[in-house]
């Protein structure tokens, strides 16, 4: 019905994009007036892409990431530098 673009995916999570439905909200759809009820249509959710250089296993390998998994990258890195200060 709806196809997505296989290659948009998240490296590291295989996060992809998702097919679903957005409606706007007219005025006067509770009052139960069904002339003004919001249509639907279909529409793609795609996650939040960004090529970024990522050290994965002490390899530094520029990867397509969610936003998602480079805030937790950035995340383990200062974690791992705080251990190693320690």
């Amino acid at each position: 019905m709806f196809q997505t673009n296989m290659a948009y995916t998240c490296d590291i999570c295989s996060k992809k994009t998702n097919a679903g439905r957005q409606h706007t909200h007219h005025t006067g759809v509770a009052g139960g007036q069904w002339k003004k009820r919001a249509q639907t249509t279909l529409r793609n959710f795609a996650p939040n892409l960004h090529v970024v250089t990522i050290s994965i296993n002490g390899v530094m390998t520029r990867v397509r990431a969610c936003a998602k998994c480079i805030k937790r990258s950035k995340f383990d890195e200062r974690k791992r530098a705080a251990i190693a200060v320690k």
